[in-house]
C-alpha cells in the first residue's frame, strides 16, 4: 500500500543550486514552460480540448504546483472552456467514481499502517532477520532488506517502511563501520518494496479503475516482491564482499527460534489478510478492517507496544493522508473523464494497433512511457490517468491484465526511488540529514537491480501470474 504524496517533506540539506549547471536547468525550464504556454494559446484558437489539457497540466507541473491541483486546474479550465457542461454535473461524476467498496479500503490499510509503525513491529522484525543473516557479508544490509520486505507486508507504506527501518539500521550498520552512502541506498530502495508487497493502494486503485479482481492482485504481487528483495540482497551481499565489511556472529538455532516467537503476531498480520482474502473468508475491504483490529489487539495487548494517547494522533495522520490520496485520485478521474471526452484512448488504441505492435515492443513503450511520467507524477494519479489508456491497447496485443498491472505497480516503484519525484530519497535524506544528491548517488546500484527486476517480471509473465494461477485454479 503506497502512501506516496507530493513531496511535502523539509528541505534535505546540501540541495543548494548547481552554479555550473543552473543556468542550461534555467534555459531548459523556460523553453518547456515557453512550449506549454504555445500549446495553451494555440489550442485555444484552434478549440483542441486535449491540447490545452495537457499544456495546462505540463505548465502547471513546471510551475511547482502540486499534482493534485495541477491535474484539477487543467480539467476545470479545459471543461469550462471547451464545453457547455455544467461545472456541478462534473462534481456528480467523480462523486460516482470514488463511490467503489473496494476504495474503502484504502483508508482502512492507512489506519492499519500506521497502527504497526508506530508500535514495536519494526524492531521485532529486524531482530527477527539479523538473527537468522547477519552473520553472512552484508548481512546487516541485507537484515535491513528482508525487514523492509516483511514490514512493507504490514504496514504497506514506502515512505514509513523506509523511516521505521532506517531509522533503526542505518545508524548501527554505520556503527559496524558500514559505509554510510551503503547504508542509506539500501535502505531507501528496498523500501519501495512497500507499494508492490500486499496490502498496495496502487494495486486497489488499478483494479479499480481496470475493473480487475483485487486478491488476484495482491496474490500476483508476493513473487515480484520476492524476487526484488532478493535482486537487492545480492547487491548487498556482493558490495560487501568486496569491501570486506565486518560479519556479526552466527547466532544459534535457539536465539534464532526466540527472536521468531518474539515476532510471531507480526509476521501472522499479514497472513490472515491475505490467507483471508484468497479463501473467501472476507474481501480485500473487509481485510483492511481487519487488518486494523488485528493491529489494535497485538499493539495493546500483546505487544503492549501502544498507548491509547497514541491513538488520535494515529487517527488524525491516516486521516490527513487518506484525504490527500482520494484528492488525488478524484481530481485524476476528472482528467481521466476529459481523456474519454476527448476519445483519446480510443485514437491511442486505433494508432498502436495500426502499428501492428507484439506485446514485446509494446511493453517496452509502457515501461518508457511510466518511467517517464513517474519522474513529475506520484503513483495513483498515473495509474488512475495512464490505466484506461494502456488496458485495452495490451488487452489488444495479449497481455494478462493482471500481470500487466503488475508492471505498472514494479513502473512505480522505480519511480519512488528516482528524483524529482522520489520519495523515499527525500525521507532517506530527511532521517539521516544527508544531502538528496547523495542519497540519489548512492541508491544508484540497488536502483539497477530494481529495474532488472523491472525487465523479468515485465517479459516473465510468470513471475506475476504462477501464485494466482496456482492458488484460484485449485478453488
Amino acid at each position: 500500500m503506497n502512501l506516496a504524496t507530493e513531496q511535502t517533506s523539509p528541505q534535505p540539506e546540501g540541495m543548494t543550486p548547481n552554479p555550473q549547471g543552473g543556468l542550461s536547468k534555467k534555459l531548459f525550464s523556460i523553453l518547456v514552460i515557453g512550449v506549454s504556454l504555445i500549446g495553451v494559446i494555440y489550442s485555444m484558437q484552434t478549440s483542441n480540448m486535449g491540447l490545452a489539457l495537457f499544456s495546462l497540466l505540463f505548465l502547471l507541473l513546471l510551475l511547482g504546483t502540486p499534482i493534485a491541483i495541477a491535474l484539477g486546474v487543467s480539467s476545470f479550465l479545459s471543461i469550462y472552456y471547451f464545453t457547455t457542461d455544467p461545472l456541478p454535473d462534473l462534481a456528480g461524476k467523480v462523486f460516482s467514481g470514488l463511490n467503489s467498496f473496494p476504495l474503502m479500503a484504502i483508508p482502512f490499510f492507512v489506519l492499519a499502517g500506521n497502527i504497526f509503525t508506530s508500535g514495536g513491529v519494526a524492531k521485532r522484525l529486524i531482530h527477527l532477520t539479523n538473527m537468522w543473516v547477519g552473520h553472512i557479508p552484508g548481512g546487516l544490509s541485507i537484515a535491513s532488506i528482508v525487514s523492509c520486505t516483511l514490514f512493507a507486508a504490514i504496514s504497506g507504506s514506502s515512505p514509513a517502511t523506509v523511516v521505521a527501518i532506517g531509522g533503526i539500521m542505518i545508524p548501527a550498520m554505520v556503527d559496524h563501520g558500514y559505509d554510510k552512502n551503503y547504508a542509506v541506498g539500501s535502505v531507501s530502495t528496498a523500501g519501495s518494496l512497500g507499494i508492490l508487497i500486499p496490502p498496495s493502494i496502487p494495486m486497489i486503485v488499478y483494479a479499480v479503475t481496470v475493473e480487475q479482481s483485487v486478491g488476484k492482485l495482491f496474490l500476483a504481487g508476493i513473487v515480484p516482491g520476492i524476487l526484488l528483495m532478493t535482486l537487492l540482497s545480492l547487491v548487498s551481499f556482493f558490495i560487501a564482499r568486496k569491501r570486506n565489511y565486518a560479519k556479526a556472529e552466527k547466532a544459534s538455532i535457539n536465539d534464532r527460534l526466540k527472536a521468531f516467537k518474539r515476532a510471531i503476531w507480526s509476521l501472522g498480520l499479514p497472513i490472515v489478510v491475505v490467507g483471508g482474502i484468497y479463501s473467501g473468508v472476507f474481501t480485500p475491504t473487509e481485510s483492511a478492517a481487519v487488518a486494523v483490529v488485528l493491529g489494535v489487539v497485538v499493539g495493546l495487548w500483546i505487544h503492549k507496544d501502544l498507548r491509547f494517547k497514541d491513538f488520535p494522533e494515529i487517527l488524525l495522520n491516516s486521516a490527513k493522508t487518506t484525504a490527500m490520496l482520494f484528492f488525488i485520485i478524484a481530481m485524476a478521474m476528472t482528467f481521466a473523464h476529459i481523456l474519454t471526452l476527448e476519445r483519446i484512448p480510443h485514437s491511442i488504441a486505433e494508432l498502436i494497433t495500426g502499428w501492428n505492435m507484439g506485446p514485446i515492443m509494446f511493453l517496452l513503450i509502457v515501461n518508457i512511457l511510466l518511467f517517464i511520467a513517474g519522474q513529475f507524477m506520484e503513483p495513483t494519479a498515473i495509474i488512475t490517468i495512464l490505466a484506461p489508456i494502456l488496458f485495452p491497447v495490451a488487452m489488444g496485443v495479449g497481455i494478462d491484465p493482471i500481470h500487466f498491472g503488475i508492471v505498472m505497480v514494479v513502473n512505480m516503484e522505480v519511480g519512488m526511488i528516482t528524483p524529482p519525484v522520489g520519495l523515499n530519497l527525500y525521507v532517506a535524506s530527511g532521517i539521516t540529514k544527508m544531502p538528496l544528491v547523495d542519497v540519489t548517488k548512492s541508491a544508484l546500484p540497488w536502483l539497477v537491480a530494481v529495474v532488472i527486476g523491472l525487465i523479468l517480471v515485465t517479459y516473465i509473465p510468470a513471475i506475476s501470474l504462477w501464485l494466482p494461477e496456482f492458488l484460484y485454479g485449485f478453488r
